[in-house]
């Protein structure tokens, strides 16, 4: 795929986009905002919004894992409800980031001004100019700048609660009947006005959705995301119910119901141990880099959705453009005219609502796509992270979802129906006719004799064949234990699969005729892979205790009928590999079918195999293992002390496998009692820095490093 990401952004990078986004306006200018609805409960509407996002969040992270691409809630909703959800959910959520991301980068102007007499929305303008040439730059780049803001934006939010908390339990400066005034009224318009207040900081916590829309960029998605927004959700928690309790405690409630940067002011009274005013000028600094942080990663995140959107002819194919830094280049110029605009053109009122409103809605949506996934049972669909109390979860987070949309009013709830139109309409009139392909609900409704769209498994497979094995797949050790046959003289297909019976039938203590059926049945199904030159068999049986492979290097073309039934076999056929594993784990198969097929399907594979003299060579081509070394012993060299001793006495670095012995052409899998011999030929694997120790050890004309 030409316009695909390059996977950088590690496990620090998603918690620096997600904590990076998340701390600006919420802590710096919603606090006081937030307190007319239900007073100096505030901090609690703040660690309500972080309890309340849970459920969405398990979902979110069930997805991702399963569906690592850009365009998050989008790609999500398109694969799951169809394209017109999609469209809808892409537009919708779009926006949603493009109007925060706007927000953010003014309040990098406003706060400016108090350094220098500088028009704000000039300032805004600059900035995000600034930002677009980061983003240009690459993700990984990108997420550098990000990381330093997330470290300094810490180290202060860190500093003013250590401050906070020992002003208010140990101070001079504040008393009793202080803290007494201040939190009175508590909760001023009751629960009604504390769920109120929940959904109106709910934006606060958006941040987690940013992660999703840059999961294509993430390496190792599966422990990634689910830890990073874990990690990111707890510190931002955390540091909103603390921070926004010293601000309630520190400031007096008309002052703090009105005030635009409670946290500046709230620092005005504390940080004795500073000169006069460095607290103001530290928080100032601090919700700077905050505002910072958030219009980066939010322009970063949002470019995303038109990116994923054109790849997907939703939009014009323009915007899945990919420049020479592999960033999406036509995307992230189209968001950066739109935010300028809204810069220019919008005011901050109101921005807050319309975003939590729309993005509660795709909560919803993305709740139910978890629940139409698991019911649609597409194999292919692999999250590497699974939901906790499937389906509760998702239904306490549909209702919690529903509840605070209506608790936040008429005029956000218009502006969101105003967007489903919008999107339904531009389906209809442009995407409709291009677009193909159904979500996987109509896998669920095939259940009920409904049609089903099969490319989407598909490319569920192919997602599948990305993200790779997971830890502990066994493939290197299947490989390693394979057999390998090798015919020089012409051979037909039932002679193949007679050899290969004979091999699962002790293999796996099945009847021969059994498994020899089973494999023609899966060809009259076009169940086999067909590949150039190579086909790959691929079943699941009772009771097997792991999996088993066979593979079949024919010297000239293997002969006999084919029956695919509804495609061409991509002849002559060469090579036959049969992979077999228990019906228990059909999950694992599948990826160790998809490293099979990866490797199988590089370039000249079969010229590669069809030169190759030993099993050990075609092992050690299937294992494609960078960090594994070929030793042959022989005498008079620096290896020749292992010769004549067990396996178990030789001394051997840290982190290293003796995986296969090839000995008088023959190939075997070596124990701890094996007495090496002079010319056996080890194939050893283990980490890179001790495979680099081994080598240099036994460093001789024989060993070749892979």
């Amino acid at each position: 795929m030409k316009n695909k990401l390059k996977k950088e952004l590690g496990l620090f990078d998603v918690f620096a986009i997600s904590t990076g986004a998340m701390f600006s306006s919420g802590f710096f200018l919603l606090p006081g905002i937030a307190s007319h609805y239900t007073g100096a409960s505030v901090f609690l509407a703040y660690i309500l919004a972080g309890v309340l996002i849970l459920p969405s969040m398990f979902s979110i992270a069930e997805i991702s894992t399963a569906l690592p691409r850009s365009g998050g809630a989008y790609f999500f909703l398109d694969r799951s409800l169809g394209p017109l959800m999609g469209t809808i959910g892409g537009l919708g959520t779009y926006f949603a980031l493009m109007l925060k991301t706007a927000f953010a980068i003014i309040g990098i102007g406003a706060y400016a001004t108090i350094f220098w007499e500088v028009p704000t929305k000039i300032v805004a303008v600059v900035s995000t100019l600034l930002f677009m040439t980061l983003n240009l730059v690459g993700a990984k780049k990108t997420s550098a700048f990000q990381k330093v803001f997330v470290a300094f934006l810490l180290v202060i939010l860190v500093t003013f609660i250590v401050d906070g908390v020992y002003i208010i339990c140990c101070g001079d400066s504040i008393n009793e009947g202080t803290l007494d005034a201040n939190f009175t009224p508590f909760l001023s318009e009751g629960v009604e006005g504390l769920f109120t207040s929940a959904g109106f900081v709910f934006v606060s916590y958006l941040g987690l959705t940013q992660i999703v829309s840059v999961a294509e960029e993430i390496k190792n998605p599966e422990r990634n995301i689910p830890l990073g927004m874990i990690l990111s959700l707890l510190v931002t928690g955390l540091i909103y119910g603390l921070g926004v309790f010293i601000m309630v405690a520190m400031i007096e409630p008309e002052t703090f119901a009105n005030e635009l940067a409670p946290a500046a002011v709230a620092a005005s009274q504390m940080f004795h141990w500073l000169p006069d005013n460095a607290g103001v000028l530290l928080m100032s600094i601090a919700a700077l880099a905050a505002f910072a942080s958030t219009g980066n990663a939010g322009l970063l995140s949002a470019s995303r959705y038109p990116f994923a959107m054109g790849r997907d002819k939703l939009l014009p194919a323009m915007l899945s453009k990919i420049g020479g830094k592999g960033t999406p280049v036509t995307a992230i110029l189209f968001t950066t005219a739109f935010i300028i605009l809204f810069i220019l053109l919008l005011s901050e009122e109101g921005i807050v609502k319309l975003a939590s409103t729309f993005q509660l809605l795709i909560f919803i949506f993305i709740n139910f796509s978890v629940i139409v996934f698991r019911k649609s049972k597409i194999e292919s669909y692999d999250p590497g992270y699974l939901s906790p109390l499937y389906p509760f979860m998702q239904i306490i987070g549909i209702v919690i979802s529903f509840i605070l949309i209506v608790y936040l009013g008429w005029m956000p709830i218009l502006f969101t129906a105003g967007i489903v139109i919008l999107g339904f309409i531009w389906y209809n009139f442009h995407a409709r006719g291009k677009v193909k392909r159904e979500g996987a609900i109509f896998h669920w409704f095939a259940l009920l004799g409904k049609y089903q769209y099969d490319e989407l498994e598909n490319e569920l497979m192919t997602i599948l064949k990305e993200k790779g094995l997971r830890q502990g797949d066994p493939f290197d050790e299947t490989v390693i234990k394979s057999k390998i046959s090798m015919f020089k003289t012409p051979v037909d297909l039932d002679k193949v699969l007679n050899k290969v019976s004979d091999y699962f039938a002790v293999e796996l203590g099945k009847n021969k005729e059994i498994i020899k059926e089973k494999f023609l049945h899966s060809l009259h199904d076009d169940a086999v892979i067909s590949l150039p030159g190579v086909l790959i068999f691929h079943t699941t049986y009772e009771d097997v205790l792991h999996p088993s492979m066979q593979v079949i290097v024919s010297r000239t073309p293997i002969s006999g009928d084919i029956p695919f039934k509804d495609r061409e076999v991509k002849l002559p056929i060469y090579i036959c590999c049969f992979l077999v594993n228990t019906d228990e784990k059909p999950k694992q198969q599948l990826r160790m079918l998809s490293r099979l097929v990866d490797l199988l399907e590089r370039e000249d594979v079969v010229e590669a195999l069809l030169e190759m003299d030993s099993h050990r060579e075609i092992k050690e081509y299937l294992l494609q293992n960078e960090n594994f070394v070929s030793v042959k012993l022989l005498k008079e060299t620096s290896q020749s002390a292992m010769i004549g001793r067990q396996l178990m006495e030789v001394e051997l670095p840290e982190d290293v496998l003796v995986a296969l012995i090839e000995r008088n052409n023959k190939t075997f899998a070596p124990n701890g009692s094996t007495v090496l011999q002079e010319d056996d030929i080890l194939t050893i694997l283990g980490a890179s820095g001790s495979i680099s120790k081994l080598f240099k050890g036994y460093m001789g004309t024989e060993i070749e490093k892979r």
